[in-house]
C-alpha cells in the first residue's frame, strides 16, 4: 500500500520549475544561460530574460531550459521565439526590410558626425 502510495505522489509531481531552477547538465545549463542573456523580456523593455523577474521572463526560461533539456539547439529556440514575438525579443535582430534602419543609423550617424567635424574644421581655416 505504501509502495503505490509513494508512485502515485511521485506521479503526480509537478515538473521542475525551470524558469527559476537550473538544469542538472551544466553545460545544457551553459547554453541555456547564453540564450537566455540574447533574448529581452518583452514585459520589461530593456532587461533580458535572464536578468529580469518579471513572470513573462521566468516563464520564457523555463520554456528556453525545458526547450534546451529536450534537446533543441539554441538556435532553434532563438528562431522559434523570434517567430513568436517577433524581432523585438532579441538583442540581435536579423537584418531584414523592417529592421535595415537600425542596423543603418550608427554608420549614418558616424558619417553625419564626421561630415559635421569637417565642415567646422574647415571654417576655422
Amino acid at each position: 500500500m505504501s509502495l503505490s502510495l509513494a508512485l502515485l505522489l511521485a506521479a503526480a509531481a509537478p515538473a521542475p520549475d525551470y524558469g527559476n531552477t537550473q538544469l542538472p547538465d551544466p553545460h545544457a545549463e551553459a547554453q541555456a544561460r547564453a540564450l537566455m542573456g540574447e533574448l529581452r523580456c518583452v514585459v520589461c523593455q530593456g532587461q533580458s530574460i535572464a536578468d529580469s523577474d518579471a513572470d513573462m521572463a521566468a516563464d520564457m526560461r523555463a520554456l528556453v531550459r525545458q526547450r534546451i533539456a529536450r534537446g533543441e539547439s539554441p538556435t532553434a529556440i532563438r528562431n522559434w521565439l523570434i517567430e513568436r514575438y517577433g524581432d523585438y525579443v532579441s538583442y540581435d535582430p536579423p537584418l531584414s526590410g523592417a529592421t535595415a534602419l537600425l542596423w543603418a543609423t550608427p554608420i549614418l550617424l558616424l558619417a553625419l558626425g564626421a561630415w559635421i567635424a569637417r565642415s567646422t574644421f574647415r571654417r576655422r581655416r
